[in-house]
């Protein structure tokens, strides 16, 4: 498993996309994503972490399973489709977004684009279980793409897209309704789970084969 910062290196296009019964297989074009890339390391494509199983000087092939495909947009590629490539973090490297674990929670739909200068708010909808990690302000992942929620409402949220991410995604590719991978923060998760468990009471040691094993 990579960490990622959900900043984009490059974009990629997907050059071949070949489906079997245990999931798919992808070949992916690119060049800067691929600097310094061994067989067996981590890339994010839209979001989602995958192994590099195969390289060439301007591609890199890796498989995708059917849970991979049932839970993100990767089943629905295309020859040609532009990615988010981003390669997983090196020790000692600037976490310059938040961190990202490549795990996609859910997907959403497109809901609006709005022109605002010379940039651009999309509103987002997103499924229902998800919006408990969901903070005004807080960091949540849009196709490998690490934004800040601008707006929020019970069943969507907004992104504020500044020129510089517009035109080095494939944010600019999206039309109302088009899917895209979630991945909410995951220190919320963390959170909520230590929350859980604090509320909890306490578990007793005392079992029925404790008192038998003293005589009780």
């Amino acid at each position: 498993m990579g960490i990622f910062t959900g900043l984009i290196i490059e974009v990629g296009r997907v050059r071949q996309i070949r489906r079997r019964p245990d999931g798919a297989f992808l070949m992916i074009e690119a060049n800067r994503v691929l600097e310094g890339t061994r067989i067996g390391d981590s890339i994010s494509i839209n979001g989602v972490d995958l192994t590099v199983i195969e390289m060439s000087p301007d591609s890199f092939a890796a498989d995708a399973s059917l849970e991979t495909l049932s839970r993100s947009t990767l089943g629905e590629l295309r020859s040609g489709s532009r990615v988010n490539l981003e390669r997983a973090l090196a020790v000692g490297e600037r976490l310059g977004g938040h961190m990202v674990q490549g795990h996609v929670d859910g997907t959403g739909e497109l809901v609006s684009i709005t022109r605002e200068g010379n940039a651009y708010r999309m509103r987002f909808g997103f499924p229902g279980e998800l919006g408990r990690y969901i903070a005004m302000k807080g960091s949540i992942t849009v196709d490998g793409i690490s934004l800040t929620v601008a707006g929020l409402g019970d069943d969507w949220f907004e992104v504020a897209i500044i020129p510089h991410t517009w035109s080095e995604t494939s944010l600019r590719d999206l039309k109302t309704r088009d899917r895209v991978n979630l991945e909410v923060d995951v220190l919320a998760k963390y959170v909520e789970r230590l929350m859980q468990h604090a509320a909890e009471p306490a578990e007793s040691k005392v079992t029925m084969e404790y008192l038998i094993e003293r005589g009780y």
